[in-house]
């Protein structure tokens, strides 16, 4: 039992709530190039301007045109975007009986390193988005800072006007979930729908999945 009651909980986005597949989206974006769509990713993520991409200090259309010029991809904007949510899987990982659930006595918000491209296809494409109200719906891209950095967090924990103590983070990955721990939060990591639920009545024996 938490030593104050729950308040909040926060869900990363990717591999918790939507399958993600790089692999679909480089195959599309590494089209007319030399490098390999192994190659591609691994040259993407490791650019100079990621972070600036991750916290929205490059607009989409620039990072488009980056990307462009760097690789010599022959991709239109929009051929670009598409190829771009195309690792995000149209069927949601959770069902919405485990959002409304938890918002019965709960608040909800997200907590995702993501850029403008995914936030837009992601809010226009899933349904679990009439749970998460607006105001706690917290990007790296928005904020201006990427897990694991305590900004993020902090501003989460503003957003829902809860306290650290009183409020739990799931991600899939061990790093971002200790993260918050450091900073006072409850953390789960995310395996399966099934160990999330159980872990959430762990927390608050209250929640009836």
């Amino acid at each position: 039992m938490p030593s104050a009651p729950l308040r909040a909980v926060i869900f990363d986005i990717g591999r918790v709530l939507v399958k993600v597949d790089v692999a679909r989206a480089i195959e599309g974006l590494s089209q007319g190039l030399s490098l390999s769509p192994a190659e591609l990713w691994s040259a993407i993520e490791k650019d100079p301007r990621w972070p600036d991409w991750q916290e929205g200090r490059i607009s989409s259309h620039d990072w488009h045109l980056h990307v462009a010029k760097r690789f010599g991809s022959p991709l239109t904007f929009n051929d670009f975007r598409a190829a771009w949510n195309r690792c995000l899987d149209p069927q949601p990982l959770q069902s919405n009986d485990l959002f409304a659930t938890i918002a019965k006595k709960h608040k909800l918000a997200l907590l995702s390193n993501t850029d403008p491209i995914h936030v837009a296809h992601l809010e226009s494409t899933f349904d679990f988005f009439q749970f998460f109200p607006a105001a706690t719906r917290i990007y790296s891209c928005a904020v201006r800072a990427s897990k694991p950095s305590p900004v993020i967090f902090q501003a989460a924990l503003r957003a829902l006007s809860t306290s650290a103590a009183q409020s739990v983070f799931i991600d899939d990955l061990l790093v971002f979930v200790e993260a918050a721990r450091a900073l006072g939060l409850h953390g789960i990591q995310y395996r399966d729908p099934a160990q999330l639920r159980a872990d959430l009545t762990a927390l608050d024996p209250s929640l009836s999945f």
